[in-house]
């Protein structure tokens, strides 16, 4: 057993190695660091997979990103020449080595793949070991801010030989930088998701509505097609929030927003337009589908009422829906949509009305 292997630590954990690098392999490592430093998860993938294996003479990497919603392990890239899993479940009810070190944040070397007990590695997490030459490898959790992020793996030491101190400690260094990295590009896909969306409702807000809007004019301009707009007023939101407070009144735009996400598809798009108004593009929509829509959305917002303080409160909402083609620029169709919309809050509120290119009734 390597003497950096912790023996009093069941799990098998590396602890942070003393040795020092030595100065030829510092050269080889700076210019890795510095395309480390990146926000593109493409070429950091590549580094791992190609690069960081030939300091240590690792055969075989493989990295897997963390999604922290799902629990989920997802294989971003690898060099091996033969299946390996694509997803990880980290709530599964075996433990390998690869979750228990994602579970400790701590470095693991496995020295004997067949002989390591702890974790146990049953016959699941040990299926793809014929295609390896030795049975040595590294599993290093890659650490953000004390979050994991993903996974680095590397096996096969050439010449069957162990993993040397000066190894392990280039891996140490390794995966912090490449947490830190990726936990950059997660910080900055957040920042732009936000930017872009409703903090409230979680749907594309107004600006994003428009850039989108524009994108789907230009492909039916140059392909053909139509695109049906459909825009959603709250009727009774100011009453909900002069009677129960802004409290009240931003539960039921979050309800509103979900039973709308509901009725549409996965192409569509749906945006808080404003305070209490939503508007979502039907790519490819005839008049009649987008109608059907619609009615679907009145009727499971007035039939799921909210509840605030133990009193149910009912929601009801306007509609109104258009399609155009041609060359009409995209602040026309919303404001002939939103007359349709004004036509059914005067005939009524919660219900549907249609504005028409052609008799504009």
């Amino acid at each position: 057993m390597d003497n950096n292997i912790d023996n009093n630590n069941d799990f098998g954990t590396q602890s942070q190695p003393e040795t020092k690098i030595h100065t030829g392999c510092l050269d080889a490592i700076t210019p890795l660091v510095q395309q480390i430093n990146c926000l593109d998860l493409q070429q950091i993938s590549k580094i791992c997979v190609e690069e960081i294996p030939k300091l240590i003479n690792a055969c075989f990497a493989s990295l897997y990103i963390l999604d922290e919603v799902s629990d989920m392990l997802h294989l971003e890239n690898h060099n091996h020449s033969y299946l390996i899993n694509n997803i990880v479940s980290l709530n599964q009810a075996n433990l390998s080595p690869m979750i228990k070190a994602v579970q400790s944040k701590e470095l693991i070397v496995i020295e004997n793949t067949e002989l390591h007990k702890s974790p146990a590695a049953d016959k699941c997490s040990r299926r793809f070991t014929q295609n390896y030459n030795s049975s040595t490898c590294i599993i290093a959790p890659l650490v953000c801010q004390n979050r994991v992020v993903g996974v680095l793996n590397l096996a096969d030491k050439i010449d069957g030989e162990k993993f040397t101190n000066e190894d392990i400690a280039v891996i140490e260094l390794f995966r912090h930088l490449i947490g830190a990295s990726i936990g950059n590009i997660k910080l900055f896909e957040k920042t732009q998701l936000q930017a872009k969306t409703d903090g409230l409702t979680g749907l594309v807000n107004h600006k994003t509505f428009y850039e989108l809007l524009e994108k789907e004019l230009r492909r039916c301009q140059r392909y053909g097609g139509q695109i049906s707009i459909i825009m959603v007023d709250i009727d009774n939101l100011k009453s909900i929030n002069d009677t129960y407070g802004h409290r009240a009144g931003d539960i039921a735009i979050k309800r509103v927003s979900r039973k709308i996400a509901a009725c549409i598809r996965k192409i569509d798009v749906a945006a808080r337009y404003g305070g209490d108004e939503f508007a979502i593009i039907l790519p490819n929509t005839s008049i009649p589908d987008a109608v059907i829509a619609a009615e679907r959305m009145i009727g499971e917002v007035s039939q799921t009422p909210i509840i605030w303080e133990r009193e149910k409160i009912q929601l009801f909402i306007s509609i109104g829906v258009g399609q155009y083609e041609g060359d009409m620029r995209p602040e026309d169709i919303t404001h002939h949509s939103d007359e349709a919309l004004y036509a059914a809050k005067q005939a009524g509120k919660n219900t549907v009305r249609v504005f028409n290119t052609q008799n504009q009734t």
